[in-house]
Parts: structure tokens; C-alpha cells; sequence
């Protein structure tokens, strides 16, 4: 791993983050993280848009110049693939939610990829994504449902756990987009159901409209998702994943006709240009 901290590289075991860091105390930070290939960030200025959408919805500055900075000194001579993590906190604060005046906290660093099989298996939670909550569509670091959700997913042998939101309609999972098969047609929530705007999900959209293949944004219930005949999921280090089993229930098509068109596009647009 290599890390920067504030304007430095550090050691990657180096203590960097005070006790009264308001992203440790209370979860008050966002982040992102950008696959990075033969040593480039793929969609970064995505990222770093979203990155800025997130500490704004938080009341937090970004130095996009600053961050720029640091991503190529932890890259400049660093692995040809990687994971590529950007985390902005809100900086030393008072204990307690109040956040102090001073400078956040940014550190970016490179980790390695996580190796993911062809297809995965996910599972309904029974908790919920609150779609009109503060946070809600923002990247940040308060992680905790997730843990949950994904220990519970876990523990059902599925690799990916799924939300509703609280209206009982599908939302998204732990840490990724959900797309699937609907009366024949290839649907995903919409951002009102309170999922992440992410970065795949968004591009994906765009190329498939522009190959005369668009994906329908829409509120279903998430008993229709336990009907679909196909469905895959998106995120930054997985692309694009055929799902095969939902509640342990097994997909008629793993990937179907569907997921494999998004797939090929996805593929053949991503490797056109590096920051689409």
C-alpha cells in the first residue's frame, strides 16, 4: 500500500489519524474508490465530481487540487492494478456530532483488488435504506448498516447483500448498484429510491442508451426482483456481475441475453478512454 496524508506520503503502517478525527469519532466523512489499470484511475473526473457532491451534502470542502496531487504521488511509480481509496473527513473535532473549524482530514491510498468469480449470489436483507434521510445518495464513510448487511448475507452463503427502502421497493446493495430483468426489459431503481449514484451504474446507462439498448429507471417492489429471470450487479472494482442466486433461489439465466449486451458495451466503451 502506498498512502498520503494531508500533503505527505507516509509510511503505510504510520499513525495518521488523530483520536478526535470527527470521521472515526462519528462517521463524519466521505470517500471514493477508483480502479486504477495499467496505473491510470479509470473515471476519475466521475469520481471526483461525486466525491465533492458528497462532502458538500456533509458540509465539507474539498481541494480538488490537493486531492489530484496526492492520487499521482501514491501512483507515480506504483502498481500497474490497483485499488485506488480517496477518504475526506471532517478533521479533529470536539467529541461529539458538533464538527471543529479546522482543515479535514484527506488520505488516499492504493490496496489491492479483490479477485471476484464470474457470478455472485446475493441476498435481501430485512433492513432498510432510508431514502429521505440526511445522508441519503452520499458517499460516506458510515458504513456500519453495511457491515451488518453483509454479515447477515454472509451467513446465508451469498456474497452481496440487497436493500429495500423503506417504501419496500428495491434499492441497492452494500456496496453496489442493482440492475435486472423486468416483463423483458432491463430496469433499475432510480436515485429517488435513495441508492448511490454510482459511477458504473452511470455509465452504463449512458452507453447502453447510446447503443439504442436504455435501461428503464423504476420503482418496483422488491418482491419483483425475486421474479427476475436475470439481474447482475454494478460497482467499481466488480463492473459489471451476473448475479445467479437471489435468496438462495437460482436465476433462470446467469448471465442472460440482457447482462451480457450491458456487459459487452460496458467493456468495449470502457477500454475507448480512460476518464469517459
Amino acid at each position: 500500500m502506498t498512502l498520503w496524508v494531508n500533503g505527505w506520503l507516509v509510511a503505510e503502517d504510520a499513525v495518521v489519524v488523530r483520536a478526535d478525527d470527527h470521521g472515526l469519532v462519528v462517521g463524519d466523512g466521505v470517500f471514493e474508490t477508483v480502479l486504477v489499470t495499467d496505473g491510470v484511475p479509470f473515471a476519475l473526473t466521475r469520481h471526483l465530481r461525486r466525491l465533492e457532491r458528497s462532502a458538500a451534502g456533509l458540509g465539507i470542502e474539498v481541494d480538488e487540487k490537493a486531492v489530484r496531487a496526492g492520487i499521482d504521488a501514491v501512483l507515480a511509480g506504483g502498481p500497474e492494478r490497483a485499488r485506488l481509496r480517496i477518504t475526506v473527513t471532517g478533521g479533529p473535532s470536539p467529541y461529539g456530532s458538533d464538527r471543529g473549524g479546522g482543515p479535514p482530514t484527506v488520505l488516499i491510498a492504493t490496496g489491492e483488488l479483490t479477485s471476484w468469480p464470474l457470478t455472485t449470489d446475493v441476498a435481501i436483507v430485512p433492513w432498510t435504506r432510508n431514502e429521505r434521510a440526511a445522508t441519503a445518495g452520499l458517499k460516506t464513510t458510515s458504513y456500519a448498516d453495511n457491515v451488518v448487511a453483509l454479515r447477515y448475507a454472509h451467513e446465508r452463503e451469498a456474497a452481496e447483500a440487497i436493500f429495500a427502502n423503506t417504501r419496500g421497493d428495491v434499492c441497492e446493495g452494500t456496496g453496489s448498484n442493482i440492475f435486472y430483468e423486468h416483463d423483458g426489459e432491463l430496469v433499475t431503481p432510480p436515485l429517488s429510491s435513495g441508492c448511490l449514484a454510482g459511477v458504473t451504474r452511470e455509465l452504463l446507462i449512458e452507453w447502453l442508451a447510446q447503443a439504442g439498448a436504455s435501461v428503464r429507471e423504476l420503482t418496483l417492489p422488491i418482491d419483483t426482483l425475486r421474479s427476475a429471470r436475470e439481474a447482475f450487479i454494478t460497482s467499481t472494482t466488480r463492473n459489471l456481475m451476473p448475479i445467479a442466486r437471489i435468496d438462495g433461489h437460482e436465476l433462470a439465466e446467469a448471465p442472460g441475453p440482457l447482462t451480457t449486451q450491458a456487459m459487452h458495451v460496458f467493456e468495449t466503451r470502457a477500454a475507448e478512454q480512460a476518464d469517459p
